[in-house]
């Protein structure tokens, strides 16, 4: 089993193709939350097993989608024996909008983590805030609680900016050097 384990849902392949280039980097395994908010069968086993959960989810309304907070709610089964505690986590997002109050849904996923006694870890990369700046920068979003990209209401999966790409592939690595200095 992975010692990274990515669950999300995402709703129309944004959020899947974030997930997809961190766990690039990460060697991380997926783990979709399906559009009725569940979990593949063994999924909360290998969310049990694993070193790292990184929870990502679309930002809707300023906040996670609805399957998402159901699975965050499932989760109340592992937190009262406390499986997950001392776990490393993580978050990411996405929405159409530049801000689009993606902060918020990572509040809500730090939150969560929290509450299992987990581990945070946050992007560890600087900004690209520069005059010279380009949206293909890593890190142009700016976020440093966790991974924040934004795509264009009407663009398609495949048209998503190559920087956000490129910073969710940072952020994999970031994952897996984590996990590494946590297993030393």
């Amino acid at each position: 089993m992975s010692k990274i384990v990515i669950v999300y849902h995402s709703g129309y392949g944004h959020t899947r193709k974030i997930a997809e280039a961190v766990a690039s980097t990460s060697g991380a395994e997926l783990l979709a939350i399906d559009a009725e908010g569940n979990l593949p069968e063994g999924g909360w086993d290998k969310l049990a097993a694993a070193k790292a959960i990184v929870f990502g989810s679309p930002t809707y309304m300023g906040s996670v989608s609805w399957q998402f907070k159901k699975f965050a709610d499932a989760s109340s089964k592992p937190w009262f024996t406390q499986v997950w505690r001392n776990k490393l986590a993580a978050g990411f997002t996405n929405s159409a909008s530049m801000n689009g109050d993606k902060l918020s849904t990572l509040h809500y996923m730090f939150t969560l983590s929290q509450q299992h006694s987990m581990l945070w870890v946050g992007t560890g990369l600087m900004p690209s805030n520069s005059k010279a700046s380009t949206r293909d920068d890593i890190n142009y979003v700016a976020s440093f609680a966790g991974l924040m990209s934004a795509s264009p209401s009407d663009a398609s999966p495949d048209e998503m900016v190559a920087g956000d790409i490129a910073t969710a592939k940072k952020f994999g690595e970031r994952l897996q050097e984590a996990v590494t200095l946590l297993a030393a």
